[in-house]
Order: structure tokens, then sequence, then C-alpha cells
């Protein structure tokens, strides 16, 4: 019944993107204000209490309390288990927005600092590492720290429903099979935003390798020849394959970055990896309640409160995932290694991609700047344009985002399949094709509808409910570790009680 409901609720959206797209766009884009004006504020409270809750339990006595049973083991090694958590962060934004975004804040900087200046190249990077940084990991984290701990302590299915469902208040018990259905709907729309993006890039990385035109049309036929890929690998269940290919786009992610440090400006590139970290440390509490209530400036919107959106509605998706490899981890283990290993890769992802081009545009004269305020999709090729082997790099780089695509499709379809049959880990093949269709039907319409800022659009609309649902969690998640620690505690009691009496006796 659930997926009856999320689907048909999914299939009105696509069906009403495609048949009348200049309308879908019109309404979105007023709600979008509307959103963003009056509840703008909420996002900032949420994803920043996120933060310091993810903190708190990390170094709070509740950090030495296991994802499982007392004696139980990772079930992954260290090292597997961090290039998995890398691989999730390497997703299709990290390289479509690695060089746009610094370039775009170039632009368009932030409220208070003058646009194409020295200062306007600091307030971007660090603004990328806020937006790329501790915040969404913290999200991701907290969401799946809520999913790990009742379904290995506590042994229910891996449902937001099951967090939620443990609390003792009538109003919220009814309204479980809700909860899914929004996270099901926030990871559609979340997932489609991600793979329209990564239509985009491959489209550019296309035209600048092979000539092939820019356009709407390219961009749909791209989507629905991937998609196809991904909901074929999504049928046969092939997990092997989809490691490896998992594993070997890792690979080629850090031999691009290492390239582009070689060929690129290395110096400047540690330079502007060390001055943003401290910046960004020194600055994290203002950006992270950074409103704008006295200036005409929808750049917060734009930018801060699409991204936490963004984060919002991907962490069911990511949540469930990073809940699947964590079994046997410390709380305090699987704090610092979902948010800060994934972090620090951006970091270093941004340093490199924003760095380089944030020199090559003030000091080489390489016109980044233009290629972002004509199409943001180009930047990273023209980057690449201006470097040696940049044919190649621009070869892989759209190899890269292909194969991103088709790994996040392919587990996206898994997890949707998952949360819409009650949690079943082998959803059936119609199940999958279904959502599969969806998502792509999606990213199509969402296209169609206004390119990009739909799709941002869309996400941001979207992510709004879940963000209270995650509050939920939250709750239902401090009482469950409290819980837990006292019967800890009475139980170390016990066996200390009964070890001093077997010593009396």
């Amino acid at each position: 019944m659930q997926m009856i409901f999320t689907s048909g609720f999914i299939l009105a959206v696509v069906v009403w993107g495609i048949a009348a797209p200049a309308g879908m766009s019109a309404v979105f884009g007023a709600m979008l204000s509307l959103l963003t004006r009056n509840f703008g504020w909420l996002y900032l409270w949420v994803v920043l209490g996120l933060v310091l809750f993810a903190g708190f339990v990390a170094f709070s006595r509740y950090g030495s309390m296991k994802l499982g049973g007392d004696d139980e083991e990772p079930e992954f090694g260290a090292g597997s288990w961090f290039a998995m958590l890398f691989a999730a962060g390497m997703g299709i934004g990290l390289v479509f927005w690695g060089v746009a975004e610094p370039i775009s804040h170039y632009n368009t900087a932030p409220p208070g600092v003058v646009s194409g200046t020295p200062e306007a190249a600091n307030a971007a990077m660090r603004y990328v590492f806020f937006h790329w940084g501790v915040h969404p990991w913290a999200v991701y984290s907290v969401v799946a720290l809520a999913i790990a701990f009742f379904q290995y302590r506590r042994g229910q299915t891996p449902l937001i429903s099951s967090v939620t469902g443990s609390l003792p208040w009538r109003a919220v018990r009814p309204l479980s099979g809700l909860f899914n259905g929004l996270a099901v709907v926030a990871t559609a729309f979340g997932v489609a935003a991600s793979l329209g993006v990564g239509a985009l890039q491959i489209n550019s990385g296309l035209h600048a390798v092979f000539g092939v035109p820019v356009g709407t049309g390219p961009q749909v036929a791209i989507i629905v020849v991937t998609a196809a890929v991904f909901i074929a690998s999504a049928l046969t269940g092939v997990e092997k394959g989809i490691k490896l290919l998992s594993n070997f786009n890792m690979g080629l992610a850090v031999a691009l970055a290492v390239a582009v440090f070689i060929l690129g400006p290395t110096v400047a590139i540690i330079d502007t990896l060390t001055n943003t970290l401290g910046a960004y440390l020194s600055d994290i509490v203002r950006m992270s309640l950074r409103a704008t209530p006295f200036r005409d400036s929808n750049w917060v919107g734009s930018w801060t409160i699409f991204y936490w959106a963004w984060w919002i509605s991907w962490s069911p998706f990511v949540g469930l995932f990073i809940a699947r490899v964590s079994r046997g981890r410390t709380i305090r283990e699987f704090v610092i290694g979902t948010v800060l290993a994934p972090s620090l890769a951006a970091f270093l992802w941004f340093s490199i991609f924003g760095g380089s081009a944030l020199t090559m545009q003030i000091w080489q004269h390489v016109p980044l700047a233009e290629a972002v305020k004509a199409d943001v999709a180009t930047a990273l090729f023209t980057m690449f344009g201006a470097m040696p082997f940049g044919s190649i790099m621009s070869v892989v780089a759209t190899v890269l985002v292909l194969v991103f695509f088709v790994t996040s499709g392919d587990s996206a379809v898994l997890v949707l399949g998952m949360m819409s049959t009650r949690g079943n880990p082998d959803p059936p093949g119609r199940v999958k094709l279904v959502w599969g269709v969806l998502v792509a039907g999606i990213a199509v319409s969402l296209l169609l509808a206004g390119g990009l800022q739909a799709l941002q659009t869309a996400t941001i609309l979207f992510a709004l409910p879940f963000a209270l649902v995650i509050v939920l969690m939250v709750v239902a998640l401090w009482r469950a570790l409290r819980a837990d620690w006292r019967e800890e505690v009475r139980r170390e009691r016990e066996l200390r009680r009964r070890m001093r009496e077997l010593m009396r006796d």
C-alpha cells in the first residue's frame, strides 16, 4: 500500500513535469521562494543541531557502546570500511561542483564580500568547505546511527519507522508509515537531482571531447541510456560487479585528483588547503547560522539552504548504506569515521580542483568565470583545456561521472525498493524496475521544467518535511541511548555484586 501511494505521487509529478514543464516550474519557483523566505532558518538550526548532537554522542559516555552485541567485532576491517565511506562521499556532486562552485562564489560572492576580488576567492573556498564538510556528514551520520542502533541492538528492520516507532507519544506512532513514505519521496527526488546534475556533466564532457551538442535533448538521452544500464544492473543483483565498479571509480577519482595536483599549481593548492582550513574552523559557527534579514539577497537560500536540503533528502539513502557496513563499531568510532574521514576527503578534493581553478582564473586569466556564467557544467572541462593532458583528463572525468551515475542509480533503486517493501533486503525485481523508471522520470521531468534550478527547487521542497522526521529520530535515539546505558550499568553492577558474593563464599 505504501509503495502504491508514494510511487503514485512521484508518477504524478513526473507526468506533470513532462506534460506542462512551464507550469510546474512556476509553481515550484513560487513554493521555493515561500520556503526559503519563511523556513530557511529551520534548515540552519536542524543541521547545526545534528552537528552538535553527533559530537556530543561521540565524546560522551555513550561513545563506548557498540552497534551490535558487546563482544561483536566489526564486520569490515578499518581499511575496507574507510574505503566504502570515502566512496560514498565521492559522488557526482563533487565532480560537478569541484570547479564550478568555487568559481560561482568568486563570480557572485556571499553577502558582504565584493565579487571578483581576492577576498571573494577566500570566501568561496571557505564556503565550499562549509557546504561539503562536517555539516552534511553529520546529517548522514546521525540518521545512519539511529538506523544502525535500532537494527543491531534492538533487532528492528532498517526503516525510519523502526526508530520513530519507539517514541511513546500516541500522536507519532500512527504516522510511522507516513515517515517511511516521506523518506522514500525525499530519497527519490534527492537521487534524481544528482542524476540530473550527472547528465549535465556527462553532456558537457562529451561536448568537450567529441563535440556532442549541449542541450536538453542529449541530456534526456543520457538519462535514458544510463538509467537502462543501472536498472539492468539492479535487476541482475550482481553485487560483485557493482563492488568492482565502485572500487574502480574510487581509484579513478584518486588518480584524477593526483594528476591535477601534480600538473596544476601545486604550491597554490597546498596554500589553499592550509588557509581555508583555518578560516573554516574559525568561522564555522557564524556560517552555520548565517541568514540575511537586512539584505535583499537570496545567496544563502540558493546555496546553503539548497545544500542542507540536498543532504537531508539523501540521508535515508546514505544512512541506510552506512548503517549496513558499520555493524560492530563503537558509536565513537562510527561518528568519527563517518564525519571526519569523508570531510577530510572533500577538503582535499576541493583544495585541488577549486584551488587550481581560482589560481588559474586570477593569475593565469583562464576564462573560468565566463564559462561558469555561460554553463556551470562546462567549468571542469574549461580548466582541463588549459592544462597539460587536458583531453585525457576530460575523458577520465566523463567516465568518472558516468560510472558514478550507474552505481548511484543502482544503489538508489535497491534502497528505495527496500524502504517501500518494509525493509526487505532483496526486493522483487518488479519493485526495483518501477523505482528505476520513476527516478529516471523525475530527472527527465525536472530537466524539462528548468534544468539545474528545477532540480535544486524540488530537492528543497521535498526535504522540508523529512527534516522534522530527523528531529524525531534524534529524540528516539537519545531515549534509546539512555535506556541502553542504564541497562549496561545495571548489568555491570549486578556482575560486580555476584563477584563479591563469590569472593566472600
